[in-house]
């Protein structure tokens, strides 16, 4: 069976590889002209570890920049086209969309599409999946949703190792071969949830919203006990807590609240579909408004650490999560422009990637922001969450 992946970023590559390493022949596309062509050259860039390793003993692996290529050639077809968040809250599926008008186009050209599977891995806005179905059904095209969890810096292991699989589908015999392949990708038994495409698009979005919730939930638990006078026993607190099978001890952690595109973007989404079937959002508005809150609480809570000015702060990094390379949406790094704003000076643990976009801004802070390389041990008062 031959797999064509489409607008493959981190999580599609780490997937084509995956296959690739099971057996399958593999063809990914990507519009990036240099990232092809050193993807065939068995060289990926990047911060996250397996890939590089694993693209280097690949077989029956190549690259195009032509989504075309893919189509034709493959048996199915994976889309990872990026879905960024719009202003409103609902994500922006167009490249999507662009993807399958080039079915069209291939069709006026007598290229055979009859019988081929089309699985859709970009996030999605609730019943946009069953639109794409209705487009492709005059080629016979079978149609899922069938969306990936995975963290930044540990995408192939999550991908190996994440417990559950989403499959969004009316069709059984796509089903069975999406369950038989993540089966082969898979290193542990994991549940599968079949269901409609529309369902499942929700749950993608649902979960990464609860997620924002109960994290959420542990932080104001956090603040209590911090206020409280024993802020020595929050993680007891907490893991008490999280001890509860109901409950569960995943995320229920002290630190700083959600961040990064993923959860944002998903409770965002999750608000603005709820908000078009008139379901009330008041409960996902208060979370994102104590998750803003939250930052000011730490923000108040270390300067009383340090009340004259005189003692940098340390960070062990920026970034919404370590490892990564986005500042966008994180409160680490919103936190760090907060107390250099207040006139202090923040020492940040952080990968040179970071350091090197964050120069100019390091300049304009006239030397209070200063990075130091990982393994390093700057002096200072340790933000430690």
């Amino acid at each position: 069976m031959k797999l064509g992946l489409i607008g493959v970023d981190v999580i599609g590559l780490s997937f084509g590889l995956l296959c690739e390493k099971k057996g399958y022949e593999v063809l990914v596309s990507n519009s990036n002209e240099d990232y092809v062509f050193n993807l065939n050259q068995k060289i990926c860039i990047t911060n996250e570890p397996l890939i590089q390793s694993m693209l280097f003993d690949t077989n029956k692996f190549s690259a195009t920049t032509n989504n075309t290529d893919v189509i034709k050639n493959s048996d199915i077809i994976f889309i990872f086209s990026p879905t960024p968040s719009n202003i409103d809250g609902n994500y922006d599926t167009a490249k999507v969309f662009d993807v399958i008008s080039e079915f069209y186009t291939l069709s006026s050209q007598d290229v055979q599409l009859y019988n081929k599977k089309v699985v859709i891995c970009s996030t999605t806005n609730p019943g946009e999946v069953d639109q794409i179905q209705q487009r492709l059904n005059m080629f016979n095209i079978q149609v899922a949703y069938n969306p990936f969890f995975t963290n930044e810096g540990e995408i192939v292991k999550d991908i190996e190792n994440h417990e559950m699989v989403l499959i969004g589908t009316e069709y059984q015999e796509l089903t069975n071969e999406l369950i038989q392949l993540h089966t082969k990708v898979k290193k542990i038994l994991v549940n599968v949830y079949t269901m409609s495409s529309k369902a499942a698009e929700i749950t993608k979005i649902g979960i990464n919203s609860f997620l924002s919730a109960k994290i959420s939930y542990a932080n104001m638990l956090g603040e209590i006990i911090t206020k409280s006078g024993i802020e020595n026993e929050v993680n007891m607190v907490l893991t008490a807590i999280g001890g509860d099978s109901g409950i569960g001890k995943k995320h229920m952690n002290y630190g700083f609240g959600f961040g990064g595109p993923t959860i944002n973007g998903d409770n965002k989404a999750l608000k603005h579909f709820a908000e078009s079937v008139e379901v009330n959002t008041d409960l996902i508005s208060c979370i994102n408004t104590f998750n803003q809150s939250h930052i000011l609480f730490i923000k108040e809570h270390y300067i009383q650490k340090n009340p004259t000015k005189e003692i940098p702060f340390v960070m062990n990094h920026i970034t919404y999560k370590k490892g990564s390379n986005i500042v966008e949406e994180s409160q680490q790094f919103q936190l760090c422009i907060e107390l250099l704003n207040d006139g202090y000076s923040v020492n940040v643990i952080e990968i040179p990637e970071v350091a090197n976009k964050l120069n100019t801004l390091s300049e304009s802070y006239n030397g209070r922001l200063k990075f130091y390389k990982p393994g390093t041990t700057p002096e200072g008062i340790l933000i430690n969450l």
